[in-house]
C-alpha cells in the first residue's frame, strides 16, 4: 500500500459510497513493468487491439443524456473520454513511428484537458472517434506485431518526465490507458444500471 495515500469518499446514491481513488483509477495507477516478456507484449497488443470493440459495446444504446454524463463528479463525460482516447492514441501512434524512424526524438506533450474542451469534442458524435480508433488501432497493432526486439528497445525523450521512454514501456502504458478508460465507462454504466 502506498504511503500518504488519501482517500475521499463520495456519495453516489443513498446506498453506496465510492472511493474517489477507485473512481479515478478503476484498475489502479499505471505501474511500469519490471520485466518484459513475449507474453506481456502480446497481452499489451491484445488490449490495444480490443479497445475499439470494447467501446462499441460500452456506448451501445446510450442516449445523448447518458453520453454527456461524467464518469465521476468533476470528471469527464463519456463523450469527452471517448474523444480523449482518440486524441491520446493518435499521439501515441505518431510517437511510436517517430521513435522507430528517428534516433531518440523529443516528443511534444499536449494539454489534454484543453483538447477535451475543443469544438470537435463538444459537437462531434462519439461514434466518429470510435470509427477513427478502429482504423488507428488496426494500423497500430499491425506495427506492434511486426516489431523486432531491437525496435521494442528504441526510445523517445519525454520532456515533461525528463527521461527516455522505451517502446515496450509506452506500449504497456497505452494498454493500461485502454483498460483504464474502458473501465470508467463500464463502471459508470454499472453504477447507473444502464442496460
Amino acid at each position: 500500500m502506498q504511503k500518504n495515500r488519501h482517500y475521499l469518499c463520495i456519495v453516489t446514491s443513498p446506498f453506496m459510497q465510492v472511493d474517489l481513488e477507485l473512481l479515478k483509477y478503476p484498475i489502479g495507477r499505471f505501474q511500469r513493468p519490471v520485466a518484459v516478456t513475449p507474453e506481456l507484449k502480446q497481452a499489451w497488443i491484445s488490449a490495444i487491439d480490443a479497445l475499439p470493440t470494447w467501446l462499441d459495446v460500452l456506448v451501445e444504446n446510450l442516449d445523448e443524456s447518458q453520453i454527456q454524463t461524467p464518469y465521476r463528479d468533476g470528471g469527464w463525460t463519456i463523450n469527452q473520454v471517448v474523444h480523449h482516447i482518440a486524441d491520446s492514441h493518435m499521439n501515441a501512434y505518431v510517437r511510436l513511428k517517430l521513435a522507430l524512424t528517428e534516433d531518440n526524438p523529443t516528443i511534444k506533450p499536449y494539454k489534454e484537458a484543453l483538447w477535451a474542451e475543443l469544438p470537435d469534442v463538444t459537437t462531434v458524435p462519439v461514434n466518429v472517434s470510435i470509427t477513427l480508433l478502429h482504423a488507428l488501432h488496426r494500423r497500430w497493432t499491425s506495427l506492434l506485431q511486426n516489431m523486432t526486439d531491437a525496435e521494442w528497445e528504441r526510445t523517445y525523450f519525454h520532456p515533461e518526465h525528463k527521461r527516455n521512454v522505451p517502446m515496450w514501456e509506452m506500449t504497456a502504458m497505452y494498454a493500461w490507458h485502454s483498460r483504464h478508460h474502458m473501465e470508467h465507462i463500464k463502471r459508470l454504466r454499472e453504477r447507473m444500471s444502464w442496460k
